[in-house]
């Protein structure tokens, strides 16, 4: 599979029938997120499912998989909220207090009666984490293993990739998913670790990557530029291969430097031409299905 001569922009790929495997909903103030406090006046509103389902029927995604944003005890309340109101979203990514191992699994419980709720996730930032190693998180883990659930991180520090890889090779049968391209170094145009990094959790197999880029990437890049993605995308592919790879939006986070529209047409083309019909398929929305287990 090669990555170079991506589609031109007159006929850029659609992303028609695929799954988005990543988006937020939220509604300001109650549903405060720090992060957007200052220089990112784009996000400083209200994003709701009309506002979605607008592009998602310009640009024919199918469905969706729904992402916590916010680390307290009700955003899974407003998650359960949305999810119940919008047919779109195939799947939910709740929110689990991790550091906290009675509370997370009494939030486990809770969850048990959503078959919405397909996996968990607890936001780290660029903290130190070595607290996801320790045996009393592991067994946490453990057990979202043994409920089915899949575990959203999002590695964006070489420390952060040791304790995934740590975890992966710690609960084999916990499917693992790595966010936003585990934070390529875009804005810089560098490339270690951040390859390293790609190679050693791709060499886990229940580790999953997101081709998406995140917050983190969106503020430090001066301009989207969709030419700098083709050599990142293009490691992920060869090392992951598109049974482990899934497009996602990060809308409207994405919103700071790229339209919906635009965002998923970029992150396609990045994949180049060589790509075969059925590995596209799987990228698109193939692997999301599995990992996350969604209805068909």
């Amino acid at each position: 599979m090669t990555t170079e001569n991506a589609p031109s922009p007159e006929s850029p790929p659609s992303a028609a029938g695929s799954i988005d495997a990543h988006h937020h909903f939220w509604r300001t103030p109650e549903h405060h997120q720090h992060w957007r406090d200052t220089g990112l006046p784009t996000l400083a509103r209200d994003f709701e499912p009309a506002d979605l389902a607008v592009e998602l029927e310009r640009t024919g995604v199918a469905g969706t998989v729904l992402v916590e944003s916010l680390d307290v005890p009700a955003e899974n309340r407003y998650l359960l909220e949305y999810a119940a109101q919008t047919p779109t979203v195939l799947g939910v990514v709740g929110w689990l207090p991790l550091r906290d191992p009675a509370a997370a699994v009494k939030t486990l419980d809770e969850l048990a009666g959503h078959p919405v709720v397909r996996g968990i996730r607890y936001l780290i930032g660029r903290d130190p984490a070595d607290w996801l190693v320790e045996p009393r998180t592991i067994e946490v883990l453990r057990e979202l293993a043994r409920r089915g659930l899949a575990w959203d991180i999002v590695p964006v520090t070489s420390g952060h990739v040791d304790h995934v890889c740590t975890i992966a090779e710690a609960v084999p049968d916990l499917r693992i998913v790595a966010d936003h391209l585990a934070r390529p170094p875009l804005d810089t145009g560098g490339w270690e670790p951040w390859a390293s990094g790609i190679a050693r959790l791709a060499s886990h197999p229940n580790v999953a990557l997101k081709l998406s880029v995140g917050i983190d990437v969106l503020t430090r890049w001066p301009a989207w530029q969709p030419e700098r993605l083709g050599r990142y995308v293009g490691r992920a592919l060869e090392q992951f291969g598109p049974r482990r790879l899934m497009v996602a939006s990060n809308w409207p986070v994405i919103m700071v430097r790229r339209t919906y529209a635009e965002t998923m047409a970029d992150l396609l083309a990045a994949l180049g031409t060589g790509v075969a019909p059925d590995d596209l398929a799987e990228v698109r929305a193939g692997t999301a299905r599995r990992w996350y287990r969604l209805p068909t």
